[in-house]
């Protein structure tokens, strides 16, 4: 297992590298959040690509640095292009992000998360109940079809999901993040919690989706495990931030967006987190 000052000094070593490289990073992603999507990808140092179509996926699939497909407001055409995607990125060893965003509301979202498990995500990034509910449908230990699924909100804790999250990182060979009060983030044989955010993150419509996005962008320069802490490491530190500068949700999100760009390595690496075995 790592220590903490080993994860500390490749987290810095990904923050760097993506603010030299500026990796291009494709999204398929929730048209609600399409916004805050890129432009958290552009501040923390990355370049945005949002596709739809399954042509234009597989360009992305096989030139980007990684990709973000994330199931939030599923079109008919998807049908056709996350599966495809997938698929081409597994084939080439391209890392990607699979956000389950309320899995189990619908039988073609159900469908196409199936499918997509064969193509084993380098990182998952979901709620508690995102994560249960993804192990349950993948059959996978933690899981389960019984999940508190509302909406885009969990109901679950991210204590109840670190069977499922550990699961799901042994079988992808990747790393799974929980977002929660304290995000837990494996990488099915290291653990850790990290601390932060806000209350306004709640209050806008896309911080989780846009997480996903970031996750990518450190995806294309690091190690699952370091992309996603690295990611969630950033956000609460943004977040913790911008909240001590904003009146209101309105006022958080630019400001949010502010610390995304202003935050130096030190400063992320930094960012209070605990490490497990698991």
């Amino acid at each position: 297992m790592m220590g903490k000052e080993e994860i500390q000094e490749q987290m810095m070593g990904a923050v760097r590298t993506v603010r030299e490289t500026n990796p291009m990073v494709g999204s398929i992603t929730n048209t609600v959040t399409i916004n805050l999507v890129a432009n958290a990808q552009l501040a923390v140092g990355g370049s945005a690509a949002m596709v739809y179509l399954p042509d234009e996926g597989e360009v992305l699939a096989k030139t980007a640095g990684a990709m973000y497909i994330n199931v939030g407001t599923l079109l008919p055409v998807y049908e056709q292009t996350l599966p495809h995607v997938a698929k081409v990125l597994h084939e080439i060893g391209r890392p990607w992000v699979l956000d389950p965003v309320a899995v189990g509301i619908g039988a073609l979202r159900s469908k196409l998360l199936e499918q997509l498990k064969e193509y084993k995500p380098s990182i998952i990034r979901g709620n508690a109940s995102e994560i249960i509910a993804l192990a349950g449908l993948w059959g996978l230990a933690g899981g389960s079809s019984e999940s508190n699924v509302r909406g885009v909100d969990s109901m679950d804790s991210v204590t109840s999901a670190k069977d499922a999250a550990v699961a799901l990182a042994g079988w992808t060979g990747g790393a799974v993040a929980v977002s929660g009060k304290a995000d837990f983030v494996t990488d099915g044989h290291t653990a850790a919690l990290s601390e932060g955010g806000s209350y306004f993150m709640k209050r806008i419509t896309g911080s989780g989706c846009s997480l996903g996005g970031v996750n990518a962008v450190y995806a294309a320069a690091a190690s699952p495990f370091i992309a996603a802490l690295t990611a969630t490491a950033v956000y609460n530190l943004a977040g913790s931030r911008a909240e001590s500068k904003s009146d209101g949700p309105g006022s958080f999100q630019t400001a949010f967006l502010d610390e995304l760009y202003k935050a130096g390595g030190e400063d992320i690496a930094g960012n209070p987190f605990k490490i497990e075995e698991v």
